[in-house]
């Protein structure tokens, strides 16, 4: 992520007549400590006539001699640098044990050779005050500085002073203002008092603007800016002279560039010298200009290449219409939290504390931005074996048509809120829907929990504990007994009313019916469920299967007739809500049939209604149970009376339940949980400019909503969020599917990517391999590919024979695009949504792809969607139809190297430029830079080496017992890095890593090689060969094959090179790349002579070395 810039630097001295000038003294060349890389340096001076001697002072500070023999006008100095700027985490060192306290003192030996920076002045009464307002309680040393360092920058305020000289310290105090000098002398005088040796150091500073501003907090400058600029460095055992800055309260990185560090402060100045006595003017001058900028995540295009991206997104658009494809496109991103890089919750865990109330809060800003009027509905999501409860989903819906779902936004309530309201209001919100309905009010049905099965559960503890503090080691068994026992088994859960509806002659008829049972009360299922979810519906009278009112969902291909308009207005508001007890008033009565015979024995009660709509009272607010309905009109109607009677009693509720029928008139979005991560079901987009509505706005909400698209590995590997970016492709209903009107064209698709693996790698996560959750259709079976082309065969003549029946294309493929345990859904091309016969919602006419990982910024995913649908647009004019390629152990090791990966993504990218779609390799440098981070590169003697990460394929391991069952866990212990090379001689030069020969093969370029080199990075206790240890450092050599020696080399430490574990993420990009940074050494080959390794290429893997092998 390195920017190079070019700092320009003038300072010029014009006198009033021509005068001598005596020796000058000019520090403005980057010390030989400085941190920051300085690729290039230049100092001009003016006049041309001089001597220049390079010097160092005491401190190896750099000093330029300039004498000038002849008198001048003029005294110019311009320096012009060129410096990378990487991050430098300032964190990262080691103090020696003696210094990781304070109170610490220095060894008599470092106290005699750090006497001049511990030499103090007189300390003044201002001083004092301050020095003995500083805790001594004993503390980590490197909290103290800082905690030093930010309250001086609190403390004094920053100005810009123009006369020459530093003010005492005294003086500084005094005024609370000064200049950065100033508040870097005041600062080295205090350290020195307390017993700390300081310097004062003058530099550059280099401020960038960011990419992104800050969501709280400084973003810092609003344009790239420098200057010189006064900071302090302290001395600390083991870590030696730390860099502080008093002026902004940081430590010093990246941007400070150090010119002269010394003890007092006037042996820094820039320029110093004698000069006849004149008159004047000074003049200076500095600019910063970036000359490169690596693609990044953060700004991944510049401005003109993201309109060359629209445009050609415009065009394709075009193209699309043009073609009649009728294409959608929607997906399901994912996000983590930007507070919280450690919780289970936004790692492994499904759900946790905080989710369910970051995913509301996003819920609450996307229903702001895309759904205003829209329906929000709390539903259960997935249920996976293994899990105790049922996962949530927040979903929200809203009509296409634009008009309302429910139109009196304020009565939806918050789950964050408590309304006060209890069983009563309940069952008051019920009786008031029914009398609306036109059902009798005395078919509302009190629920209660069951009295025998709790009061079983209660002789079952133990004798010595109390029920409402069970101490049972189930917290949700626990926490269910306290609030059943709290709430008393006498006292009603909620309410229901039996509900449904039917169409009659006269048009839509309400139905509900009474529940003859044979206990008194209405006893729930045990369990945590809303109530909805716990009704005794099997001892319900019983009906023949032939009467049974099974509910349907509207075939998807049916054609849909206008929603009706909304029928609820907007209330009026007043300053103060009524009471709900004071409104009950008569409400609008409507049509509804009403069934009260009592069955009898044997003959089939097809008459009683076995859904409900159920009303319960939890932590202060109402819940709405909505049962399952076959007809989105249905659902609308009832939505409408409960939000009719919301106004009349003013009360705010949640709907939860069943959600609405899937129905091409409305558009929904959804927030889950999934392990790691929170998952948005985004709604489809019609074309290229909602798409880019659409994702811009996700991520900008996401973000406001503080939640990332990026995460960050232990050892500062950048990721995305690990739970992928899957793309869903289809049309706005099945009958407009692209993939049900042309199935040639899914078959196009899985030609090409099948073709040119760097679709399936260099947009998936880590998670790659047969064994992962999307992996390619040739990576498990060696047979796959075979039974693949009899399916096309298949395809192509029913396509043939102008008959290709929509189900035609499932049948065919669905057994052969799975994972390795047949799974549909776990496959890169998942086809379970397309036209799958179980039910209407399997016959949606979409594909999902499921190898995309989630994209740091919002322009990176829209340019891969961008490919995607130049893809289709393509192959729907002229499909694709080429023979499958067997790859077959290239893909585990050719591809799994970025160079071949980027070769083959460039030649996709030439073939769409060839059939008139203009993509640009550049376009995707982005991603091939988040894919694939640098390591390091060094050059010795004309030959040019770059490690880079590469890919591994991670494998699920077999069962072992854990958890009271058996788990598998996934072994992600080995990784690969790639060595390339440039300006080898290939008889003469080898590149050997640990002491082994790297089978190195020709790009086809002149000189240049590529490798992989496979090593363990970390030994966990389960995975595939755990005795084998950790392989670090991997140390490369560049061997002269004809000296025997090596040419250099360097060094890639797997852990950290000074044995620093860390125990946290990484908070940011910034850390995370100091800490990959931390870890390449650009220096460590192999001393003295070498003897050539034999080179041992494994001929299934011929182009990786495998340290493992031994």
């Amino acid at each position: 992520m390195a920017i190079h810039v070019a700092l320009n630097h003038k300072t010029f001295y014009r006198y009033d007549r021509m005068v001598s000038l005596g020796p000058q003294i000019v520090r403005l060349r980057p010390a030989p400590h400085c941190r920051t890389p300085i690729l290039s340096y230049s100092l001009k001076v003016e006049p041309k006539q001089h001597f220049l001697n390079w010097q160092q002072d005491p401190q190896s500070n750099y000093l330029a001699r300039f004498v000038f023999p002849e008198k001048t006008d003029i005294l110019s100095i311009e320096v012009d640098l060129v410096a990378e700027i990487s991050v430098i985490n300032p964190f990262d060192f080691f103090l020696e044990p003696g210094a990781e306290q304070w109170p610490l003192e220095y060894e008599p030996w470092l106290q005699r050779e750090l006497r001049p920076y511990m030499e103090t002045e007189k300390v003044g009464p201002k001083l004092a005050a301050w020095l003995a307002s500083v805790p001594r309680e004993p503390m980590q040393s490197v909290n103290f500085v800082v905690a030093l360092n930010q309250r001086l920058q609190q403390e004094i305020g920053y100005v810009i002073r123009l006369e020459p000289g530093i003010q005492t310290p005294e003086e500084t105090l005094t005024l609370g203002t000064g200049s950065c000098r100033d508040s870097a002398w005041l600062m080295v005088q205090i350290l020195r008092n307390l017993g700390l040796a300081a310097r004062f150091v003058s530099g550059y500073l280099i401020q960038l603007t960011a990419d992104q501003k800050a969501l709280d907090g400084p973003s810092g400058t609003e344009v790239d800016f420098t200057d010189l600029h006064a900071w302090t460095e302290v001395y600390l055992p083991g870590a030696g002279w730390i860099g502080l800055d008093p002026t902004s309260g940081l430590l010093a990185g990246e941007g400070h560039i150090p010119l002269a560090c010394t003890p007092d402060a006037s042996s820094a100045a820039p320029i110093t010298g004698a000069v006849d006595e004149c008159e004047v003017e000074f003049g200076h001058e500095m600019s910063i200009t970036r000359i490169y900028e690596a693609p990044r995540v953060t700004k991944p295009y510049t401005e003109t290449q993201w309109g060359a991206i629209e445009a050609l997104g415009h065009r394709i658009d075009q193209e699309l219409d043009d073609g009649d494809v009728r294409l959608t496109m929607g997906g399901e991103p994912t996000f983590v939290s930007i507070d919280d890089m450690e919780g289970a919750e936004w790692n492994t865990s499904a759900v946790g504390p905080t989710k369910r109330q970051y995913a509301a809060n996003l819920l609450d800003r996307l229903m702001r931005r895309f759904a205003p009027g829209g329906l929000v509905h709390y539903g259960q999501g997935k249920w996976y074996p293994g899990e105790s409860l049922p996962r949530w989903a927040l979903s929200i819906y809203w009509r296409r048509d634009g008009d309302a779902l429910w139109a009196n936004t304020d009565l939806l309530a918050k789950e964050t809120v408590d309304y006060g309201f209890g069983t009563e209001e309940a069952g008051l919100f019920l009786v008031t829907l029914a009398k609306r309905l036109g059902i009798e009010p005395s078919l509302v049905l009190a629920a209660y929990e069951d009295p025998w099965h709790y009061l079983r559960k209660e002789q079952q503890l133990p004798v010595n504990v109390d029920p409402l503090d069970s101490k049972l080691e189930d917290k949700e068994e626990r926490a269910r007994l306290a609030k059943v026992f709290q709430r008393g088994l006498n006292e009603p859960v909620g309410f229901a009313l039996p509900i449904n509806r039917r169409m009659d002659q006269k048009g839509p008829v309400w139905l509900s019916s009474t529940w003859p049972l044979r206990q008194e009360r209405l006893l729930l299922a045990p369990g945590d469920s809303a109530i909805g979810y716990r009704l005794p519906l099997g001892s319900l009278p019983w009906v023949d299967m032939r009467d049974y009112p099974f509910s349907w969902e509207q075939d998807p291909f049916d054609a849909r007739a206008p929603l009706a308009p909304h029928a609820v207005p907007l209330r009026q508001r007043t300053a103060e809500p009524p009471k709900p007890e004071a409104l009950r008033r008569q409400a609008y009565q409507a049509m509804a049939e009403v069934r009260t015979e009592i069955p009898e024995a044997g003959k089939s009660a097809w008459w009683v209604v076995r859904t409900a709509l159920c009303c319960e009272a939890r932590d202060g607010k109402l819940y709405l149970f909505m049962p399952p309905m076959g007809m989105l009109e249905d659902y609308l109607a009832l939505v409408a009376e409960i939000e009719a009677t919301a106004v009349e009693l003013n009360m705010p509720v949640i709907l939860e339940g069943y959600q609405p029928p899937r129905d091409p008139r409305l558009n929904s979005m959804a927030v889950t949980p999934d392990p790691g991560v929170i998952e948005v079901n985004i709604h489809p987009s019609h074309s290229w400019d909602e798409l880019v509505r659409n994702n811009f706005a996700l991520y900008e909400e996401a973000r406001q909503a503080r939640l990332g698209t990026e995460k960050f590995m232990l050892d500062g590997r950048h990721v995305g969020t690990g739970g992928g970016n899957h793309v869903v492709v289809g049309g706005a209903t099945p009958a407009d599917s692209p993939f049900l009107r042309r199935p040639d064209l899914l078959r196009s698709l899985i030609t090409y990517w099948q073709n040119h693996p760097s679709l399936s790698y260099v947009f998936s996560g880590l998670f790659i391999g047969p064994t992962s959750q999307a992996p390619r259709i040739d990576e498990a079976r060696n047979d796959s590919l075979y039974e693949l082309e009899i399916a096309f065969n298949q395809i192509d003549q029913a396509a043939a024979g102008g008959w290709c029946p929509p189900w035609l294309i499932d049948r065919v493929l669905r057994h052969l695009l799975t994972d390795m345990q047949g799974n549909t859904h776990r496959a890169e091309f998942c086809i379970d949504k397309l036209y799958s016969p179980d039910s209407s919602s399997g016959r949606l006419g979409l594909v999902e792809f499921r190898a995309f990982e989630m994209p740091p910024h919002a322009q990176m995913s829209l340019t891969q969607q961008l490919l995607m649908r130049a893809m289709i647009a393509r192959f729907w004019k002229t499909p694709y139809k080429n023979r499958l390629v067997r790859w077959g152990t290239e893909l585990a090791d050719k591809f799994m190297l970025p160079h071949f990966i980027q070769q083959d993504l460039s030649d996709v990218l030439a073939d769409m430029r060839d059939h008139g779609y203009a993509f640009q390799d550049e376009w995707f440098a982005p991603h091939v830079n988040f894919r694939f981070a640098l390591c390091g590169e060094v050059a010795h003697r004309g030959l040019l080496m770059e490690i880079r990460q590469a890919l591994e394929p991670w494998h699920v391991l077999g069962e072992e017992p854990g958890g009271g069952g058996t788990v598998r866990y996934v072994d992600s212990s080995v990784e690969r890095v790639q060595v390339k090379v440039s300006g080898m001689v290939g008889s003469r030069h080898a590149v050997v890593c640990n002491g082994r020969r790297v089978p190195l093969h020709p790009t086809g370029v002149e000189g240049e090689f590529v490798a992989g080199v496979r090593y363990r990075a970390w030994q966990p206790p389960s995975c595939l060969h755990p005795t084998i240890p950790v392989h670090s450092p991997l140390v490369f050599d560049i061997l002269d094959t004809w000296s025997g020696r090596s040419v250099g080399g360097c060094s890639y430490h797997v852990a950290h090179p000074g044995g620093r574990n860390h125990e946290t993420f990484p908070v940011n990009a910034h850390e995370a790349e100091g800490r990959r940074l931390a870890r390449f050494f650009p220096f460590g080959h192999t001393p003295g002579p070498m003897e050539t390794p034999p080179e041992r290429r494994n001929l299934e893997f011929p182009l990786t070395l495998d340290l493992r092998l031994g």
